[in-house]
């Protein structure tokens, strides 16, 4: 009888586990460039119109492919089957094997979420690391105007967008020991973005780290600040990053 309850107390405790998560949907219309996951936030109510943020999370190249539930492994909605919860829309797309990401399907998937959902347009921010990195700079470099807040970690950029991201709240990270992505696609990137007269931007440069350490990044309270606290039109807010915490 003991045994029973415990049994029964186990499954019990794992529905409350699955009750309290944030709720996680595969996308895949026929009309949409990419499948994704969309996180919705908890206490949405589409009959209420408060507007909610938004973030777009771009994975690495080895989450590409055809199967969504790799994009799964790491990033936002790896956070979210941990338990964690945001209070924004999360948009976690997959790119095909071999491809890199399309600043302008990317926009696509975007605007197919802001047609279906409460969408505060000012508070959208995009974050991504290796391959993701280089098309979060990339897609904020096409589109700056989409963005309160840029995030790219052990990636890299095309010169063409520098100046067009000097004009969003960007933070760029690497590690000095990366064998995959060299430290300098970063650091170059960076000083490009300055050079356009950048003062939104800042730099987190890891001695120790090699390439997927940067996975980290997406446990921090700081990114998540970050990606929320701006907001177009106000200050610019970039968050006191304890290194050591990673």
């Amino acid at each position: 009888m003991k045994k029973y309850s415990s049994i029964l107390f186990f499954f019990f405790f794992l529905q409350l586990i699955v009750q309290a998560q944030q709720e996680v949907k595969a996308i895949r219309h026929a009309s949409s460039p990419y499948e994704y996951w969309l996180a919705i936030p908890e206490g949405y109510d589409k009959k209420d119109t408060t507007q909610w943020p938004l973030i777009i999370f771009l994975h690495g190249r080895s989450l590409s492919g055809h199967d969504l539930q790799k994009v799964r492994q790491y990033g936002l909605i790896h956070e979210i089957d941990k338990g964690r919860k945001f209070p924004a829309f999360i948009i976690a797309p997959q790119v095909n094997k071999g491809e890199s990401w399309n600043p302008t399907k990317v926009i696509q998937v975007l605007k197919e979420v802001e047609e279906m959902y409460h969408i505060d347009t000012t508070r959208i921010s995009i974050t991504g690391m290796s391959l993701g990195g280089y098309g979060t700079l990339h897609t904020a470099g096409e589109y700056p105007d989409y963005f309160c807040a840029v995030a790219a970690f052990c990636g890299g950029g095309k010169p063409k967008d520098a100046c067009n991201l000097s004009t969003v709240p960007v933070w760029i990270a690497h590690g000095k020991k990366d064998r995959a992505v060299p430290y300098g696609e970063s650091y170059e990137m960076v000083e490009r973005i300055k050079k356009c007269k950048g003062e939104k931007i800042k730099f987190t440069s890891f001695e120790s780290y090699g390439h997927g350490e940067l996975e980290r990044m997406f446990r921090t309270e700081e990114l998540m600040d970050f990606l929320l606290k701006n907001q177009k039109g106000k200050p610019v807010y970039f968050p006191e990053f304890k290194k050591t915490k990673l």
